[in-house]
């Protein structure tokens, strides 16, 4: 089928877990199906209407003026890729008491409800979304997509020696929480690495040299890469309840088991998402 998939940004452009997850759907996709890829900033009236009869994947869309989303909600086969809370202002809900923020500041409500599902990243993630917008077509895709390339790495890098510390993200996102994460270290005595964000694949190799990754964020995270990719990796994880992988079946798993794991998702998400789109 021909697969038009929009995005604010794509992981050529921003190295972020969305657009990381985004990128391999499209390659997976790729294999069976014309895939054209394109910023939502860049998305307009004439192209909607050109493009009309093909079937669209919406993920992030902050870019898409208010005319563009209404034509895709009255004329367009799509399903809404959910990242985070694009149905609320500042797409966080957790500054509301239980997740759930008054009816009067939601928003795009007739967008999610004409979408033909609604993939949201974790069970957790998916019962935020329901508890807000009341929807049947909300749905759990279980977990992330990764590339064979970073799954094989991962599996490398679970079997390298460990130190007995700790590894922080260092980021300068506040709702990621670097400093708790520091305080808790320094009031426990552990040993810890600030892990700057890099190229990937040596923030994976450096963010595996300890034993423990310790991440509190401030606000509720939809699945959580780097928390997976620590799991895969082997090490231990000292978090919070606003991750969503701990509630996922798999989540017991570490190293290669978990690796697994998640190679089986490609295929599982990427059907499940051609069937809703069919």
């Amino acid at each position: 089928m021909d697969i038009v998939f929009i995005s604010d940004f794509f992981a050529s452009q921003i190295l972020g877990g969305g657009e990381l997850n985004d990128d391999e759907l499209i390659k997976l996709l790729q294999e069976k199906n014309n895939v054209v890829a394109i910023n939502s900033q860049n998305i307009t009236l004439n192209f909607l209407k050109t493009n009309n009869k093909s079937k669209f994947i919406i993920s992030n869309f902050a870019g898409l003026s208010i005319e563009s989303i209404k034509y895709i909600s009255d004329n367009i086969h799509y399903i809404v890729y959910e990242h985070d809370h694009k149905y609320l202002p500042n797409r966080n809900p957790g500054v509301y008491k239980n997740y759930k923020a008054p009816k009067n500041e939601i928003i795009n409500l007739h967008f999610y409800k004409n979408a033909k599902a609604v993939f949201c990243q974790s069970k957790f993630h998916k019962d935020i979304v329901e508890r807000n917008l009341g929807l049947a077509n909300i749905i759990s895709a279980g977990g992330n997509l990764w590339s064979i390339e970073t799954l094989e790495y991962l599996k490398k890098l679970s079997t390298k020696d460990k130190k007995q510390a700790c590894s922080i993200m260092d980021s300068n996102i506040p709702h990621k929480n670097t400093k708790k994460a520091v305080a808790f270290c320094k009031h426990k005595g552990y040993e810890y690495d600030l892990i700057k964000s890099q190229n990937y694949k040596q923030f994976l190799n450096r963010l595996t040299d300890n034993k423990k990754l310790v991440f509190f964020p401030e606000t509720p995270e939809t699945l959580s890469r780097i928390v997976v990719e620590a799991r895969m990796s082997g090490m231990d994880t000292i978090t919070t309840k606003n991750i969503g992988a701990i509630g996922e079946n798999w989540f017991n798993m570490k190293g290669k088991e978990l690796i697994y794991t998640m190679q089986t998702k490609r295929h599982l998400i990427r059907n499940k998402v051609l069937d809703f789109l069919e």
